[in-house]
Order: C-alpha cells, then structure tokens, then sequence
C-alpha cells in the first residue's frame, strides 16, 4: 500500500511509537490494553499496517495520551 509510506503517514508511526514510549510500554503491554495480538502493534509500527481513526484513538487512550493533542501535533508536522 502507497499511502503507508507517505511523509504524512510516516508522521502518524512515529508519533504512536513516542507516545508508547513515553508512556513506557513495550509493544507486548500495548497489545494487551488493546485487546490485540503484539503483532498487530508491531506491525502499526512498522508500517505494515495502516490504523484508521478509531484504532487512533483507542492507541492514544491506551498510552495515556490525549488523542486530539496526538492528532494535533501530526497535523503540526505535515503541515
């Protein structure tokens, strides 16, 4: 998929694998906040997979993160 690898998108990664990081948690615990397999938080992160905006929001949650300010500081970067 094209779109995966866009600068935009590429901004989107990033900011989910900070704000994990942050939030110190490995893929492994974030998985299992979310109710999924560790691939699948692997595989967000590698850009393997896209998330739509729920997904968004529910990682955001998940790593005690604001969704809207997450969302805010993306849209900063591409803008």
């Amino acid at each position: 998929m094209k779109s995966v690898r866009t600068g935009a998108y590429q901004a989107v990664i990033e900011s989910i694998k900070r704000a994990r990081k942050r939030a110190r948690l490995t893929q492994q615990q974030l998985a299992k906040r979310l109710g999924r397999p560790q691939s699948f938080v692997a595989k967000v992160e590698n850009g393997e997979r896209r998330v739509d905006v729920a997904e968004f929001i529910a990682i955001a949650r998940a790593v005690d993160a604001d969704p809207v300010r997450l969302f805010s500081a993306i849209v900063r970067k591409v803008a």
